[in-house]
């Protein structure tokens, strides 16, 4: 095969995130207070977009159901889990990252299983790489696991650490005062407005110190509210002995009116205020190790026979060992994936340290045995100067990187809110035998405004001592009553190329009606000069394995307008929601587009370039049923009609998870699909599957799944059916 014949295969397979093939997309669980609620932040390696919930009656489980946002580096396979640290005081509950069907890695759910029944609410994160789970009343249980850190620079204010002075009510002012200045007055009005900003987005510590401030001031047409507000702020933080101080300081201030009377009723309501030595016990270190093992054995075997010989008579004969061409097991493997967790946490720093590694054993001839260590990496936060680190191998977490890599990340807290990062690392994964490495440098804005957040970053990678990629980019968030919108550009300077345009957006209505959206335009493959390696002359007599040994044949200039010229653009758009219906039932719809564009000819190289894929659409439909016939069933009907320019497709399948009881678990499914081209072909293809799932001890389970997939394909020069049996079974210990 030339090597300009490559294109589809070798640069897909060489390119893209290899790592990532064999690795767990589900990254972290995080935690942080909003209110009186705990929100769980579920990270992925990669952007995802939050489609739908299904939850089921029990309380106990729900299906989160999301995709991974298109892109040509990042297939994942394996299925990942994750456990909250049962210190927190939290449900303990474990997080199941997996693919919705084999055929489409990018269409997944999340399996959450509490032990025993909550109320919670999913929604987009804050983030293109997180979904978030809101805990209802769990709020305090973060407090004393999760102190407030305090960047450099900013100091507690006098008034967080003990009530006001005691004023006498007949000094108080009035709501509508007028014994302050005008600009006294302005600033009294802009601080409550930064208050009340930060009190809705769940941020308490600047509240509050928005307050203190503002009480700081003259009295004011303000002072009376502000008065109320920090004691409400207080306890809504879950700092009841603090909350209790500032509403019995606000009674003394102002005894009678309205606002008096409902801050005697939260002082009735107020738990018992915690000590300082509760507070200092609550406060020790405390360190936390969890993580899971399992073993399970994939095998599968598929069968092809042409019509021809189905219709003979010795059709029904068993399958001779001569026949092994037609019919052969596909795989036959053994997966162990070992999942390590270990965190220390106390009122100066959160420490961690992660270990993820996956081996796979080959039980097929002349098939080599892999391991992919996904994950060793130590990191530390600190409470008390705003610095961070993280170093060994990791995911990337922005700054434009694009690998996963072994190296160092840095950060430092500079004011409330702003942090600059600095990276240095090299890829984990080879490209021929190519030294490549990076580093970047990025600032992220938590709050530019109350609901807008953003970065901006400058990443370059080397290859064997040349730019390999010269990356400008910044990321825009936007995250506020239901809507999360997140947008990414990506500039390469060096190649002179935009690399990534993309928008992707989510909102979500009170009545859990999610609409969705994405626009995406991006290189594929992403601009980078170690591209060359796989586009150089077929008449070589031996092809050059590093950027050195091309660049003793073709000049480097030349080699950056080649790339550039068989760099292609892949455009994709989604829009889509899901609402309500009836009690148990929900509907949805979606329409998906992509177009790869042509590649123009490239002398010698690709001198006849490559098409493009034109327009190809699909038009979704989808009913979900919840609570049909017990506490924990939830059913996923869909219908999609696909097309392009040579075919047409019909894809219908149904969907089933069914809690037998608290030990077993059963997901049947079924799909069919049919498709005719321009050329006379025709395919119908079914795939009944079943999965199910054994709960031996809490921490021990069991776990199979058996799926088929009979196919038939017609045309003018083929006429055959195929059979392929796929199953896994093994068992995964969580400690």
């Amino acid at each position: 095969m030339k090597l300009h014949h490559l294109f589809p295969i070798a640069l897909a397979s060489q390119l893209c995130l290899l790592t990532a093939t064999q690795a767990q997309l589900l990254e972290d669980i995080d935690f942080r207070r909003e209110g009186n609620n705990a929100v769980v932040q579920i990270r992925f390696v990669a952007p995802v977009q939050f489609q739908r919930a299904v939850a089921a009656k029990s309380g106990d489980l729900v299906q989160v159901f999301y995709d991974i946002v298109p892109r040509a580096d990042t297939v994942p396979t394996l299925t990942g889990e994750r456990r909250n640290a049962p210190e927190r005081g939290l449900p303990q509950f474990s997080v199941t990252d997996e693919a919705i069907a084999r055929d489409n890695l990018n269409k997944r759910k999340l399996l959450i299983r509490f032990n025993e029944p909550a109320r919670f609410k999913i929604r987009a994160g804050k983030t293109k790489e997180t979904l978030e789970m809101v805990l209802e009343g769990f709020g305090p249980a973060l407090t004393a696991a999760q102190p407030a850190q305090r960047p450099p620079g900013a100091s507690e204010s006098t008034r967080a650490d003990a009530p006001a002075p005691e004023i006498p009510a007949q000094s108080s002012p009035a709501v509508s005062g007028t014994s302050a200045g005008g600009d006294t007055e302005a600033q009294a009005t802009k601080l409550m407005a930064t208050a009340a900003a930060a009190i809705d987005r769940g941020d308490y510590p600047d509240a509050i110190a928005a307050l203190n401030a503002l009480l700081n001031l003259p009295p004011n047409g303000q002072t009376r509210k502000a008065q109320e507000q920090v004691g409400l702020t207080h306890l809504k933080a879950g700092d009841n002995r603090r909350a209790r101080a500032e509403m019995e300081t606000f009674l003394k201030l102002y005894p009678a009116g309205s606002d008096s009377d409902q801050v005697r009723q939260y002082l009735v309501n107020l738990p018992q205020a915690t000590t300082v030595a509760q507070e200092a016990k609550a406060a020790e270190a405390v360190a936390v190790t969890s993580g899971s093992i399992s073993v399970f054995y994939y095998g599968g075997q598929s069968q092809t026979r042409s019509q021809e010989f189905a219709d003979s008579p010795i059709s029904g004969l068993p399958v001779l060992q001569s026949e092994s061409n037609l019919s052969g097991a596909d795989q036959k493997q053994v997966q162990t994936n070992v999942d390590l967790n270990w965190r220390l946490r106390d009122k100066e720093k959160d420490m961690r340290f992660v270990f993820r590694d996956n081996y796979s054993a080959d039980l097929m001839p002349n098939r080599p045995s892999k391991n992919r260590l996904s994950a060793l990496y130590f990191d530390q936060r600190s409470f008390l100067n705003g610095t961070s680190f993280r170093i060994g191998r990791q995911s990337p977490s922005g700054g434009g990187v694009l690998y996963r890599f072994d190296g160092l990340q840095a950060g430092y807290t500079f004011a409330p809110k702003w942090k600059v990062n600095a990276v240095y690392g090299v890829p984990t994964d080879t490209l021929l035998d190519t030294r490549r490495s990076f580093y970047g440098a990025w600032v992220d804005a938590d709050a530019l405004t109350p609901s807008i957040s953003g970065s901006v970053y400058a990443n370059q990678q080397m290859i064997d001592g040349e730019v390999d990629r010269s990356a400008l980019g910044t990321e825009l968030r936007y995250f506020s009553d239901g809507i999360a919108l997140s947008g990414q550009l990506d500039y390469d300077q060096m190649l002179q190329g935009l690399n990534i345009a993309s928008l992707q957006g989510s909102w979500q209505f009170p009545d859990s009606t999610v609409v969705n959206f994405l626009l995406d335009r991006r290189a594929t493959p992403i601009r980078a000069l170690g591209n060359a390696l796989f586009f150089q002359d077929p008449m070589l007599p031996a092809p050059a394995r590093n950027l050195q040994e091309l660049l003793a044949t073709t000049p480097i200039d030349l080699l950056r307008g080649q790339v550039n010229g068989i760099t292609s653009f892949q455009s994709q758009g989604m829009l889509g929601f899901t609402t309500p219906v009836a009690t148990n039932w929900q509907a949805g719809a979606n329409l998906n587009y992509t177009n790869v564009d042509e590649i123009k000819p490239v002398a010698v190289i690709l001198p006849n370039g490559q098409p493009s894929t034109g327009n190809l659409w699909s038009l979704g439909l989808q009913l979900i049923g919840s609570n049909l016939y017990s506490t924990r069933d939830t059913h996923v009907f869909s219908a999609s009609y696909l097309t392009g320019p040579t075919y047409n497709g019909t894809l219908l399948s149904y969907n089933n998870l069914t809690g037998i009881n608290e030990d077993w678990q059963a997901e049947p499914s079924l799909r069919y699909y049919t498709q005719t081209d321009s050329f006379g072909n025709t395919m119908n293809r079914w795939m009944p599957g079943m999965r199910m799932t054994y709960r031996i001890a809490k921490r021990v389970s069991l776990e199979g799944e058996l799926s088929m997939e009979i196919a038939d394909s017609k045309g003018p020069t083929r006429n055959e059916s195929t059979e392929r049996m796929f199953f896994y079974v093994g068992g995964r210990f969580d400690f």
